[in-house]
């Protein structure tokens, strides 16, 4: 299904299709190319959409639209990122198709505030698209392959669609259907993977490799770093729509030097403390078992730690106006649930991959939880103080231990295995 980045000892050979079993493996040299880049950049303005969208519906309902919606976007952008370390693009064509998918999700982007209204139909088009090209740049590699996912994502985008058709419950189903296809998908294709191997005994480490998703651990680990870090440029933005034409007094540039300290803290903790160790785990990992790795780090794990700085980023613009009031406890708890999430995808995320310590962590995911009351009770600007507080603490505890020193690979040899 998808090839690996890696070359056979002797035989010098780097398409990902020869491997001599016996023969060390070396990885060659990926990294993520400025037009990724460009993709995620666009990519990313499905979140700037979805943080308006939970902005102005702080409600259990909005806040479901939103899961619901990032959760079916983020698969493809899983899937692309798959894509790209697979099938780089390194081609007119290659490029030509990435660019048309970008102009895809620029329209699911700009359809996601009225997803679930009128303008559900456009972004369930959109989204087909997205689907569509994915499927055609896979099989420039692997043929017919390819249908084993690329089916059930159509599937997936035609439930969307077909919810754009709808209102209430039946639009709800249609895209907890869509969720469903994307839980099951890497199932099926584990066991078609599986199946394939014990068909041809003798090619068990290449069939599980190819079709298993052997990917260049260097680009996996980039990848997913830099659009983590294009989204924290999201809660940047959110402070400048916040104050949007308020007077610059002393009180808003505190509350946004406060916001800012929050989400450096939450960077700190992943690109300081886990983002080297992470490569070095997948590093370790064999090949064929990295797609296993891959699913729950990058995918599960990862969802709501983007969902977490997008929510806080809500939090943030609802917020920046009103320092010195009470707060609503939409607000209130879009502050503290979206660094309650960020770090609760971030301690799934280090235990998949063996790193440690968690108490630090998990003890700011309480207390971050515990500031409500504050928010509510007091001020806004007294929030965002105990938040900082919170972050910058579990930081600080964390620095008298070295990353090196720090326990690893149990939980990774769980997943993967090994």
């Amino acid at each position: 299904m998808w090839t690996t980045g890696w070359t056979a000892g002797g035989a010098g050979r780097s398409d990902g299709c020869a491997h001599i079993r016996g023969e060390p493996r070396m990885e060659t040299e990926h990294r993520v190319s400025t037009l990724e880049l460009f993709f995620d950049l666009v990519f990313v303005f499905t979140i700037t959409q979805l943080t308006v969208l939970l902005a102005d519906d702080l409600t259990p309902r909005g806040a479901g639209q939103v899961v619901l919606i990032f959760t079916v976007l983020f698969w493809m952008y899983g899937g692309y990122a798959h894509l790209t370390n697979q099938v780089p693009p390194d081609r007119t064509v290659r490029r030509v198709l990435l660019m048309l998918a970008m102009g895809a999700f620029m329209v699911c982007a700009l359809a996601v505030p009225t997803a679930f209204g009128a303008g559900g139909v456009a972004f369930g088009l959109g989204y087909l698209l997205v689907v569509l090209v994915h499927g055609a740049l896979f099989t420039q590699a692997h043929g017919r392959g390819v249908l084993w996912f690329a089916l059930p994502n159509v599937l997936c985008a035609l439930a969307v669609t077909a919810a754009g058709f709808f209102d209430g419950l039946p639009a709800w189903g249609l895209w907890l259907l869509a969720l469903l296809l994307q839980f099951v998908t890497p199932m099926v294709v584990q066991r078609v993977a599986a199946g394939g191997a014990a068909a041809e005994p003798e090619a068990v480490e290449e069939t599980v490799g190819d079709r298993l998703g052997g990917m260049n651990a260097a680009h996996l680990v980039e990848r997913h770093g830099l659009l983590l870090i294009i989204v924290f440029g999201e809660s940047v933005i959110a402070i400048g729509i916040g104050v949007g034409s308020l007077p610059l007094s002393a009180g808003i540039a505190g509350g946004a030097f406060l916001a800012l300290t929050i989400a450096s803290a939450m960077w700190w903790m992943y690109f300081v403390r886990d983002e080297g160790r992470a490569e070095e785990v997948f590093a370790q990992t064999p090949p064929d078992r990295r797609f296993k790795l891959a699913m729950v780090a990058y995918y599960y794990a990862f969802l709501p730690v983007l969902l977490g700085i997008a929510v806080f980023a809500a939090g943030v613009k609802k917020t920046i106006g009103h320092l010195g009031e009470h707060l609503h406890t939409g607000p209130a708890l879009a502050l503290a649930g979206g660094v309650a999430l960020y770090l609760a995808g971030n301690l799934v995320f280090r235990a998949v991959l063996g790193l440690g310590p968690a108490r630090y962590r998990a003890t700011a995911l309480v207390l971050a939880l515990a500031t409500v009351p504050v928010g509510t009770g007091w001020t806004g600007a007294g929030q965002l103080v105990a938040l900082a507080v919170v972050l910058v603490g579990a930081v600080v505890a964390e620095g008298g231990r070295s990353p090196a020193a720090q326990t690893r690979g149990t939980a990774a040899e769980a997943v993967t295995g090994s």
